[in-house]
């Protein structure tokens, strides 16, 4: 623990934004920073009068305070005093950090008008000052800037006020600082101690969970010494049931090698590794958390899984998998298909064109040594399509540019051999970086204005067949600005020809993303906003084809009120995920006033999925969501009914990752034919309950434990609208607990979730 720092400072010698020493080794700024949307070199002049600019925070983007659909240059202004004890006190004396967390897109920084970093990296004085910054490929979203500076520095100024600037440009989607916890510090010892926990994996094995991992000395000089201990302890019950100390020396590059392995547990178990450091008696804390597996093995015997409606447009190319549980070799049955489908019976893949308009009641049969599932399928010939929303894989979370050919087919075969294709996933769609880059002296199009694939992707036809012939769905990515977010040709000026292109590569899935089209739109107002959609939307009526048309803006201009109107069949209301609570909670609980503009064929996006090993490419690790946090994500998206999107890398599946997206009765949920959003019924003392209206006239409820500790939470059958009296089911554990009368009352792990369904009593 940091010692406090016996130092008094006289406020009136500072404005209010001027802040001090914490503790003798670390400065906290404070989240509320003075702010400007504007763009002058002057700004970073630490003589510069900024007493009328406005006061915002930098754990929030700007569009969420009061700035809503800006893109460009913006200016951040901190004053703070940098006092010489925090060198003197420091058992290293070499650099000062300065810490600014997460910032969307890209960064200039200075201290007291002298630049110091750029884009993540530490920036001479004599840097040159222009734009060009901006021209770099965009830094991920969720990297930190960690800048750093030599004690010496002549751009410090020690036991004085030094002003921190920060110009930021935004090219579109959300901006700005946007993570908080900035500070300086000095660096020590503890940041060359690197616990490999987080990018070691879980193992289970016969009836137990175990990890191996290594603690890392990466200082080329010092050696670090202290006491290693490694907890654990059941988040419910807070009992320790387990512990064990060692005593370390890491000498300089050297490592140390750790395993353990518990007991499985029907919990979440919070495990904190300790580093007791010698040298100072400051101590690291790592914190992690043993996922639980509550999804029941699938049964030997078939059982028919999946969406219970399907829409096609008369007379386009017809593809339906029949996703089925059970033992293998399986055989199908489809009765009462309309005329143009034909099914094949050992695949349960279902082809054709079917021409007539109507709606068909399908019989479908799956047949094992076991025994016979029988299910209904609505099929409806008519004007919608995505009856239900999108379920799939998306490259970007996981691979980011580094997508390529290869790993999409690997993605595709996954979903056979670890039997995804079985609980209704369907789509492979590939994100941004296939085309080839605007920056190349290559071509983009061939001599017909037709798009040319980077080299990565050698032939895109051939990939849609082999995603077709498993039964699979095929999805793919553009801009209607003249470049992707990535820097890659878009569909600007070419939207017929890339309709074409997309048909002939038999795609079925177009996610469009706004990015450099907010340089074309003349303004944010809603015409503008719609008019980049109508024109591929017009693309897509011209070809022989079902697309499903994802529009991907971010949710400006209030886009769930006219994306349908523009024959969008989902839209994104929110900026990019990150694997963070922070992210997942800010976007999730966020879903409320577009929820009644959700319906068949209309979606409510809030983003893809990060469970598994995502990374945004090429560098992976295990997504930073705890267990519980984990199982809220897929809980709340499913009653949200939003796209689920799985956005990690599928040849690394877990045994706990699998079970978190293989869970038929909590999909059951996300694919109710009746399509309604859930509903935020209650909302107190970080508890709440969301409430979704089902088919059959029953309703699938969660209730969210947004705290940091497990609470004790009964909840009011009046409180949420529901009967009086109800039988519970437990989906996670797909087990029934009982009737309940009035209410119902359970504990919940911080940041957990308890999710069910309430039927008649």
């Amino acid at each position: 623990k940091m010692k406090k720092l016996a130092l008094i400072i006289t406020a009136l010698l500072f404005s209010l934004n001027l802040i001090s020493a914490q503790n003798k080794y670390f400065l906290q700024f404070p989240d509320e920073w003075k702010f400007k949307a504007a763009d002058n070199f002057e700004f970073s002049k630490p003589d510069y009068d900024d007493s009328n600019w406005e006061k915002i925070r930098i754990d929030k983007v700007w569009e969420d305070q009061g700035h809503d659909n800006y893109d460009g240059y913006a200016w951040y202004r901190i004053k703070i005093f940098i006092p010489s004890s925090l060198k003197d006190d420091a058992f290293l004396k070499d650099s000062l950090r300065i810490f600014l967390g997460k910032i969307d897109d890209y960064d200039q920084s200075f201290i007291n008008g002298k630049i110091f970093g750029i884009n993540c990296r530490n920036a001479d004085e004599k840097t040159s000052l222009d734009n060009s910054f901006t021209d770099e490929r965009p830094i991920p979203w969720n990297v930190n800037r960690n800048y750093s500076l030599s004690v010496n520095d002549s751009r410090i100024l020690w036991d004085k006020e030094n002003v921190i600037a920060v110009r930021v440009y935004d090219q579109g989607g959300a901006g700005g600082m946007f993570s908080g916890g900035a500070a300086i510090r000095m660096l020590d010892l503890n940041e060359f101690l690197i616990c490999g926990h987080s990018h070691a994996p879980y193992e289970f094995t016969k009836g137990k969970i175990s990890k191996s991992f290594s603690l890392n000395n990466i200082s080329a000089l010092y050696s670090i010494k202290g006491k290693f201990t490694i907890k654990a302890e059941g988040k419910i019950d807070g009992k320790i049931f387990f512990e064990k100390s060692y005593d370390v020396e890491l000498r300089p590059n050297s490592s140390q090698n750790f395993a353990y392995s518990l007991s499985s547990q029907d919990q979440s178990s919070l495990i904190r590794y300790i580093f007791d450091f010698a040298h100072n008696n400051s101590q690291s804390v790592f914190n992690d958390e043993a996922p639980y597996i509550l999804t029941p093995v699938s049964s030997p015997a078939p059982k028919i899984n999946g969406a219970k409606v399907y829409g096609q447009r008369p007379g386009r190319p017809f593809l339906y998998t029949i996703a089925a549980t059970g033992t293998r070799p399986m055989t199908f049955e489809a009765v009462n298909l309309p005329a143009g489908l034909k099914l094949d019976k050992k695949t349960g893949i279902i082809k054709g064109r079917a021409s007539e308009k109507g709606v068909y009641k399908v019989t479908l049969k799956a047949n094992n040594k076991i025994g016979t599932a029988t299910s209904i399928l609505k099929i409806i010939i008519g004007d919608k399509i995505s009856l239900t929303p999108p379920m799939g894989w998306n490259s970007w979370n996981v691979w980011g540019l580094a997508i390529d050919q290869e790993k999409v087919l690997a993605s595709a075969r996954v979903y056979k051999e670890k039997g995804l294709l079985n609980h209704g996933w369907t789509f492979i769609n590939i994100d941004d970086g296939w085309e080839i880059e605007g920056s190349s002296p290559d071509p983009k199009r061939d001599s017909n204005g037709n798009i040319l694939c980077n080299s990565k992707f050698p032939d895109m036809k051939a990939l849609g067949d082999s995603i077709h012939a498993l039964g699979l769905k095929f999805g793919i990515y553009s801009s209607p600005g003249p470049l992707t977010c990535g820097g890659y040709t878009a569909s600007y000026q070419f939207e017929i020809n890339d309709a074409r292109s997309f048909a002939s590569w038999g795609v079925d899935y177009l996610k469009y993303d706004w990015c450099s089209y907010g340089k074309i739109a003349k303004d944010h107002s809603i015409a503008e906003l719609k008019k980049p959609y109508y024109v591929m939307r017009d693309a897509l009526d011209s070809i022989d084809r079902d697309i499903v048309y994802s529009l991907c803006q971010y949710g400006m201009g209030n886009v769930w009120e006219w994306g349908g109107s523009v024959g969008g069949n989902l839209w994104r209301t929110t900026g990019d995920i990150t694997d963070t609570w922070q992210s997942l909670s800010q976007i999730g609980f966020s879903q409320i006033e577009n929820a009644k503009y959700a319906k068949p064929g209309n979606w409510n996006d809030p983003d893809m999925l990060v469970v598994g090993w995502v990374g945004w490419g090429p560098n992976l690790h295990p997504t930073r969501l705890t267990p519980d946090e984990q199982y809220t994500h897929i809980s709340l998206w499913s009653l949200l009914s939003a796209p689920l999107l799985i956005g990690c890398d599928l040849t690394r599946l877990d045994d706990f990752t699998l079970n978190l997206i293989t869970n038929d009765e909590v999909i059951a949920v996300n694919q109710d034919p009746l399509g309604k959003q859930a509903i935020r019924k209650f909302n107190e003392n970080g508890t709440q309950v969301w409430v979704k209206e089902l088919e059959d006239g029953n309703h699938a409820v969660g209730i969210f434990n947004l705290g940091n500790e497990t609470q004790k939470i009964a909840v009011n059958f009046s409180d949420i609208g529901v009967r009086p009296k109800n039988k519970i089911r437990d989906l996670w554990r797909q087990k029934n607990l009982g009737e309940f009368s009035g209410k119902f009352e359970t504990a919940i792990t911080s940041r957990g979730v308890m999710l069910f369904k309430l039927t008649g009593g």
